[in-house]
């Protein structure tokens, strides 16, 4: 058997398929958060599939998420329908119900946060629900596990009977008339069109099902605390000024208070190990060869990147918790009047704030705007928002030359990132992407208080990305640098001065020097960051020295303040690692316009690059 679970967006889908299926796939407090289709099997029943759907509102879908929706309903057909309603907001829910009725697909209504409407005086009559709809109706709450198993219990029997929902003739009056006579004269008899027709014919019936089944609920606290929040957080003027200060905060908290002396003792616990690691080797008579690419390859290209675990978790730790509160809707609604500038809407900025995460995710979720130019603009505008993979390389070089204003330049790196995002987005929509944005319609969930399975799961999943790509790509760069910096053309080993790596970033060193960084150790590591940006990383701590101490004084042979400064904005803009430059490639489906986002991003880094050092030398920097 195959369920499929479908809803509005931010209904609660994909933590009842969490439910019913044991899965930890990520759940967020805004709209828009699965994009593509996840299938599970029922906890306890092994032979029943569960499939977790993007968001609808209605059959007639407008972006590409939704289209994923509706063409599974109609070709799939699946053995049941769950539909999962919001309680709270049952008058919206209820118009795709109605939509999906009419499939003829075996179906149950689950009719989730019924814990929050009886928590605020409210009631929905169940059994008076299932009468007028001719379906099964179960109330639930998935956020804790309240009628699951009933559920569960009514989907297979429902599935198994192959009850489909009795047909309903829900017109009424002219509308009943125009139908079933002569549909072509309802312009005449309604002065409107058929369609609209339908779809107050659908409301007017969902209103007749509410007066009889619904003791409205009173207003609640949350929805009252979020008012109170967002006289603040959504104010015309304050709004900026507070992002701008939550993102200090968060920033402040990472790498001045919390996250930066965690990674000190990680690193020293990783340093000490493979300390001893080195000496058992040694004194085992290890080939000197073999022990120079254990220690000085691996465990320095890996050791020093997974150092930064305890930054990577802190920072998401805080950026979860804005996620899970409601606050990040709020930040897509406050930059819809900025983005509409430069010709997106505030949607747009859904995708792009997960670009701060990672740009994989982020471009995918593009598949939620409706429109095709918006879609690829918000594509092209993503990578300017600072991935997770950087933050080691700003951690570092704010460590060892802007101590004591780390939070600050980090700040002032996310923000230069959103504003050349900005000032392309005006470009582009004059030229390559020109048009108007879509209007902008998006749910505010009510503010509550973070969920901490929530929370806990994100921070697992960022740690355990991370330490798969240390243990994958970053060990296999960091073979592949030792390797290239320990031998000659011809194989011989050597100085590293006299490498393979050596040759070739000296050969591209000059194109940085109007930016302040020429040395071959540098040009070598912004080659091979774009594997993945860690790498950058793991590359200088292969050729210059893994621990803090050696890496931080052999930056200083290279850079100056001013020069780390540039070297920061060149690694912030320039193009996107390997897998989010293959993402944009699917997504777009358009090798061209790929390859014109990297040579853009690339050419405009460059150019920020060198008018940061060439204007900061005139002032003396």
């Amino acid at each position: 058997m195959t369920f499929a679970l479908a809803g509005n967006q931010n209904s609660g889908k994909t933590t009842l398929f969490n439910q019913l299926t044991g899965s930890n796939q990520r759940v967020g407090n805004f709209p828009g958060v699965t994009v593509e289709q996840k299938t599970g099997n029922i906890i306890g029943h092994s032979d029943i599939s569960v499939v977790d759907l993007p968001g609808i509102y209605s059959l007639s879908p407008y972006s590409s998420e939704e289209i994923v929706t509706r063409d599974f309903l109609l070709k799939q057909k699946p053995d049941a329908l769950i539909n999962i309603v919001d309680a709270t907001n049952i008058e919206r829910n209820l118009y795709l119900t109605l939509q999906l009725i009419e499939l003829q697909i075996p179906m149950v209504v689950a009719l989730n946060m019924m814990d929050e409407v009886q928590a605020n005086s409210g009631n929905i009559d169940i059994l008076r629900m299932r009468e007028i709809l001719g379906i099964p109706v179960v109330p639930i709450s998935a956020v804790k596990k309240q009628g699951i198993s009933e559920l569960i219990e009514q989907a297979i029997e429902t599935a198994q009977t192959q009850k489909k929902p009795e047909r309903m003739d829900i017109c009424s009056g002219p509308v009943h008339t125009a139908i079933h006579a002569i549909t072509h004269t309802m312009e005449d008899k309604l002065n409107t069109d058929r369609l609209a027709a339908l779809v107050d014919m659908r409301y007017q019936f969902i209103e007749g099902v509410c007066g009889k089944c619904v003791t409205k609920a009173q207003e609640s606290r949350e929805y009252r605390r979020s008012v109170a929040f967002d006289t603040v957080l959504t104010h015309k003027f304050l709004a900026y000024p507070a992002f701008l200060g939550i993102m200090f905060t968060v920033f402040w908290l990472t790498f001045g208070v919390i996250g930066t002396p965690l990674s000190g003792l990680l690193e020293d616990g990783i340093a000490s190990f493979g300390e001893i690691v080195g000496e058992t080797l040694l004194s085992y008579g290890l080939n000197p060869i073999i022990h120079s690419l254990i220690i000085d390859g691996i465990f320095a290209g890996v050791g020093a990147v997974l150092s930064f675990i305890p930054i990577i978790i802190t920072m998401f730790f805080f950026l979860s918790l804005l996620e899970d509160s409601g606050y990040m809707a709020r930040v897509a609604y406050v930059m819809d009047k900025p983005l509409r500038k430069i010709g997106l809407s505030g949607r747009s900025f859904v995708p792009m704030l997960m670009g701060f995460g990672c740009s994989v995710p982020a471009v995918m979720a593009t598949r939620t705007l409706a429109s095709e130019r918006d879609r690829k603009m918000t594509i092209f505008l993503t990578p300017f928002m600072s991935c997770s993979a950087k933050i080691p390389i700003y951690a570092l070089f704010t460590a060892v030359f802007f101590t004591r204003y780390q939070a600050l330049v980090m700040t002032s790196l996310y923000v230069i990132g959103i504003a050349l995002g900005v000032l392309s987005g005006f470009i582009m929509r004059k030229t390559v992407y020109k048009g108007t944005p879509v209007p902008f319609v998006m749910e505010l969930p009510n503010y509550r208080f973070p969920s901490i399975k929530t929370v806990l799961l994100l921070l697992w999943d960022k740690a355990k990305d991370f330490i798969q790509r240390a243990c994958t790509v970053i060990f296999i760069a960091a073979v592949v640098i030792w390797f290239l910096q320990s031998f000659d053309i011809r194989l011989n080993y050597v100085d590293s001065a006299d490498s393979v790596l050596a040759a070739i970033g000296q050969g591209i060193g000059a194109l940085f020097a109007p930016l302040g960084f020429a040395d071959w150790h540098v040009a070598t590591s912004l080659i091979t960051g774009f594997m993945a940006k860690e790498v950058v990383i793991s590359t200088l701590a292969v050729l210059i020295g893994s621990s803090e101490e050696a890496l931080g004084s052999g930056l200083h042979n290279f850079f100056t303040p001013l020069a780390a400064y540039s070297f920061l904005v060149f690694t912030l803009l320039y193009t996107p690692c390997v897998a989010a430059v293959a993402t944009v490639r699917r997504e777009l489906g358009s090798l061209q316009e790929t390859f014109f986002i990297i040579v853009y991003q690339t050419g405009l880094a460059w150019l920020c690059a060198f008018g940061v050092y060439q204007i900061g030398s005139i002032f003396g920097g």
